[in-house]
Parts: structure tokens; C-alpha cells; sequence
């Protein structure tokens, strides 16, 4: 079987390499000192890599169009041996950035001067989200946004304000939802993000058309059934389920080792979120603290959204799922954000032991 002209163990042999760069990555952040994320050089240079990547997406959107556009949007940069998606970056760049204003700003997000102080911080991120949005990648876009909201909500404004930012932005997300599809514009019809939306609310109408991810997704789980038909056995990757390896690998993994199978990778994935929101729940230092949560943010959101669309719970975004999809720009993304949690979670016990000897 070929896919995309390449044999399939070419994929593997690729995501093994990415696999092995990634750890090698994630264990020099790891040996790093901690004190190299809070410097304010590094915070510049996070936010300067991740601006100038995703700068240079645009130009390339502006001059190349759709010659350098892959499922619609332009979201990727080619550097040989493997597609940098810069989005990636900016995630952790936003984590980094976020967690040192935010700490620095402990204590003074109080009723009167949360906007004074959240000012500069949210017009940065408003930057990435539209340089993000113009690509057009709206899964990107979604969880730039969530980062930021997850961590402004931790960072210690008062309770009241923040249940009124979470009901405003609920009522926007559905206000807006609901106005796209009643307005059903003609200029966005034949865009390839409005038809995935589209296929959300119509897959079986649209199953030979913008529906056909979603519809043999549900075939590929059905197939499956509670335990599988065997490993390497799935039909819907043989051509009939777009993209098997990257935005729907958990419907071909269900349809192989059933839905059984395809809880327990989730389960791990989520009892992974939970040891790195723990690792941040009991960290003394504030920056330590919001870099967690900030990260903990991407997995979860990044799940979400894969799972959802998946099963037709959410829109298709194009967002994969964490170390299990194809890639190397989210595999290497990923391994350096646990290896900065289990720099934290080190010092954190350093400190720990240090206080009580």
C-alpha cells in the first residue's frame, strides 16, 4: 500500500527518527537549569522565533498562494529532512512569555487594574492568533486562544471576573457559530475550512464530498467494535479515510485494537495531564506553576479537539493528536514541554528537600 507516494514503513522509519530527536531534545531541556526559562533574553527569543516563523507564513501565503497551501491552509515550512509547522512553536513560546509576565504580575490583577496590567500581554497574543488565523488554521488559532484564557483565569484574578470571561466567551463562541451557519455567506462556501464545518452539522449529506473524513471515521470505529480486528487489519487507512496517520489516527487505532484499546490511550494520555497539572498545583514559584498549567493546556486542548472531531463532536480542525499522530514539529513541541515539567518537578523537590533539611 502507498500513501501519498511513500511505502507505509516510511512513515514509521520518519516518526521513529523524529522520536529519537525529540528525546534527545527534551533531555538537554531537562538538564538545563531552570532559571535559563525565566530569563528575560530567552522569553525575547521565544517570542521572536515564534513571530518571525509565523511571519514568514504569511509572506509565504501572500507570494505563493495556494502552491504552498496543504489541506487548505499554509502552515507549514519545508526544511529538507522534515515540514516545521511554526505553530507548534509559538504554543510553547506563548507558555514561556505568559508565565513570566503573569508572574511578575502576581498580585496586582485586581478589580480596576487587571486590563492596565493584562494590556501588552493580550495584545501579543491577539498578534499570534491573527498571523495563526490568516494561514487559515482555526485549530491553532482556538488553542493560542485557550493558553492564554487558562492561564490569565490561574494567575489570581478575582473569582467573579473570571466566570464572567468564561461565560462571554462561551456565549461568543456559540454566537458566532450560530451566525456563520444562518448566514451561510457566499464568499466562504467553497472554502475548505467552511466546508469542514459544513461536514460537521451534514457528514452523511456531504459524504462524497467534505464529509468523507467524518463518515469513515464512524466506519472505521464501528469496524473495530469494543476490541478490534487486529493490528495492521484496518480497511479505512487503505485509501478510504483521509489523512490515517495524522488528524484521524485514533479511528484507525480504534478500528485495529477496538475502542477498548482506544480508551486506554487516552486514559494514559489524561493521567499524563494530570501528573502535570499535580507537578503545578504543588509548585511553590508562581512561573513554575503557570508554565504547567500553560502545558498541560495544549495536551488537553489539542485531545479535545482531535477526539471530537473524530467523533463528530466538534468541526474538524486539523489538529492532531499529542506524541500519538504523525509529525515531527508536535512530537519535538510536546517531548521539550515534558521535559521542562520534569525540570520543574526536579527543583521543585530540590527546594522541597532543601527547606526541610
Amino acid at each position: 500500500m502507498l500513501i501519498n507516494g511513500f511505502n507505509p514503513a516510511t512513515y514509521g522509519m520518519k516518526q521513529a527518527m523524529y522520536a529519537v530527536m525529540a528525546f534527545v531534545i527534551g533531555a538537554f531541556i531537562f538538564s538545563l537549569k531552570l532559571n535559563v526559562f525565566k530569563n528575560k533574553k530567552t522569553i525575547m527569543w521565544a517570542l521572536v522565533i515564534s513571530l518571525a516563523l509565523l511571519g514568514f507564513l504569511v509572506i509565504l501565503k501572500i507570494f505563493k498562494g495556494e502552491a504552498a497551501a496543504v489541506n487548505g491552509a499554509v502552515g507549514w515550512i519545508n526544511l529538507g529532512f522534515m515540514n516545521l509547522q511554526p505553530v507548534e512553536v509559538a504554543k510553547l513560546g506563548l507558555v514561556l512569555y505568559l508565565a513570566f509576565v503573569l508572574d511578575k504580575r502576581d498580585g496586582t490583577l485586581i478589580s480596576g487594574q487587571i486590563w492596565e496590567n493584562l494590556m501588552h500581554p493580550l495584545i501579543l497574543t491577539g498578534l499570534m492568533m491573527m498571523l495563526v488565523i490568516v494561514e487559515p488554521d482555526f485549530g491553532g488559532t482556538a488553542i493560542l486562544f485557550l493558553i492564554a484564557f487558562v492561564m490569565v483565569l490561574v494567575s489570581g484574578i478575582p473569582t467573579k471576573i473570571a466566570l464572567k470571561m468564561l461565560l462571554a466567551l462561551a456565549l461568543f463562541v456559540i454566537g458566532g457559530f450560530c451566525l456563520i451557519i444562518w448566514w451561510n455567506p457566499k464568499f466562504l462556501q467553497e472554502k475548505y475550512q467552511f466546508q469542514r464545518l459544513l461536514a460537521f452539522l451534514h457528514p452523511f449529506k456531504l459524504e462524497k464530498d467534505a464529509g468523507a473524513q467524518l463518515v469513515n471515521s464512524y466506519y472505521a470505529i464501528h469496524n473495530g467494535g469494543l476490541f478490534g480486528v487486529g493490528l495492521g487489519n484496518s480497511m479505512q487507512k487503505k485509501g478510504y479515510l483521509p489523512e490515517p496517520y495524522t488528524d484521524f489516527i485514533l479511528s484507525v487505532t480504534a478500528e485495529e485494537i477496538g475502542v477498548v484499546g482506544a480508551i486506554i490511550i487516552l486514559f494514559v494520555l489524561f493521567y499524563l495531564m494530570w501528573q502535570i497539572m499535580e507537578v503545578g498545583v504543588h509548585a511553590e514559584s508562581q512561573f513554575n506553576a503557570l508554565v504547567c498549567y500553560g502545558i498541560m493546556t495544549i495536551i488537553l486542548s489539542e485531545t479535545v479537539f482531535n477526539v471530537g472531531a473524530l467523533l463528530g463532536l466538534l468541526p474538524i480542525t486539523g489538529v492532531t493528536l499529542p506524541f500519538i499522530s504523525y509529525g515531527g514539529s508536535s512530537m519535538i513541541i510536546l517531548t521539550i514541554c515534558i521535559g521542562l515539567v520534569l525540570n520543574i518537578s526536579a527543583n521543585e523537590k530540590i527546594r522541597k528537600i532543601a527547606k526541610e533539611g
